[in-house]
């Protein structure tokens, strides 16, 4: 009995394993070698999180951290267009409007996972090949390397959509260098191939075509440290020339954005954007006009507030936000306009800075009490 038994268990157990890596899944789970790897599996969405990828990813990780014989973690996307172009936000505002409890759920789990990754015990290698935005950023931004290759599409498009640059934005975004974060993060301008690299977004740049190479080769490696994989990157990050000669694609604006974007308050931004007036300081002012009020407002304070805080506590700080902006009119009108009727013009509410007031402002940043995020 006992055996026919444990030999129930044995079947139950590659029967659940031959589930996580059935080709229909939206996320595979597979070991391979000491590695564990995650392959993100919806290449219609363009590899775009759902609640339930988020689920089956962060306790892989959790049990990963705690395997002896898994050696680094390696997360990649499928479809050759994108790493991951995101959260499923359509999902998430069907949810707001449905009052389904969805809203603080999806928000809740996707940053517990952004916090597992940023403090992951094992290595964790990001393979950032195409499009790589908000919650895609998320998955690969606070583990230890990020490898960007000739395809990589970053951005940080929230404010579009009435939102804010999450996922643990609020840290990483501050810390890259001068103000280009603040830039990145108001304007949701995009950043492609080596230019992801030369911001400090990716760690290495591999040709795209290489990466099954490199894999392989991460899989191989035997009981690899952090210096055994970093030297394996580098040594493919050397010998990659694609575009090594192209200049940084922001190099010239650079001193424009560090003074324009220093500015204390938005209004503030746009009335230096207005007495630069060059074509690239107009361009960023057209861009911004687009953006949610509301959005910019809270971005710019997530941002300063965040540069001086630890990943949880910015977490802490931006699951705050998400709740305000679920409950708000920008978020719905954002996603609705850019990713559903796709007309393009959404009617913010309110449509102008100086009508989103420092006390709303503040609102949207107190505490939950029992419903703040726990991490």
């Amino acid at each position: 009995r006992l055996r026919a038994l444990n030999r129930l268990q044995v079947i139950l157990q590659h029967l659940k394993m031959s589930k996580k890596t059935d080709s229909t899944a939206e996320v595979l789970l597979e070991k391979k070698g000491g590695a564990g790897i995650i392959t993100l599996n919806r290449p219609k969405a363009l590899n775009a999180l759902n609640i339930s990828m988020i689920q089956q990813i962060y306790p892989q990780i959790k049990t990963w951290e705690q395997d002896p014989e898994t050696f680094l973690i390696i997360i990649k996307g499928t479809g050759g267009k994108a790493f991951c172009a995101g959260g499923d936000v359509r999902a998430i505002t069907e949810a707001g409007k449905a009052g389904d409890k969805m809203t603080e759920d999806f928000f809740r789990r996707e940053y517990r996972l952004n916090n597992a990754v940023g403090t992951c015990k094992k290595p964790y290698v990001a393979l950032i090949d195409g499009i790589t935005m908000g919650g895609g950023v998320g998955v690969s931004v606070h583990g230890h390397f990020r490898v960007a290759t000739e395809k990589t599409v970053f951005a940080m498009p929230e404010t579009a959509i009435g939102l804010f640059p999450d996922v643990g934005g609020g840290y990483f975004l501050p810390r890259l260098s001068g103000k280009v974060g603040y830039y990145l993060g108001l304007t949701g301008c995009r950043l492609k191939g080596r230019d992801v690299l030369r911001v400090g977004i990716a760690t290495h740049f591999v040709e795209s075509e290489k990466l099954p190479a490199l894999e392989k080769d991460l899989i191989a490696l035997k009981s690899p440290s952090k210096e055994k994989i970093a030297d394996l990157l580098n040594s493919y990050h050397m010998k990659c020339t694609i575009d090594q000669e192209k200049e940084f694609s922001l190099d010239e604006h650079m001193e424009k954005i560090n003074s324009i974007f220093s500015a204390n308050s938005m209004e503030e931004i746009v009335k230096r954007l207005k007495q630069d007036g060059s074509p690239f300081a107009m361009k960023q002012l057209e861009t911004i006009n687009k953006m949610s009020p509301t959005s910019l407002k809270l971005t710019l304070r997530q941002l300063r507030e965040g540069a001086s805080m630890s990943l949880q506590e910015v977490l802490r700080m931006e699951y705050r936000l998400s709740q305000a902006c679920v409950k708000g009119h920008d978020f719905y009108e954002g996603v609705r306009a850019v990713l559903i009727d796709k007309d393009q013009s959404p009617k913010w509410k309110p449509a102008a800075l100086e009508e989103v007031s420092d006390e709303f402002v503040d609102n949207c940043f107190k505490p939950l009490g029992n419903d703040d995020l726990k991490l």
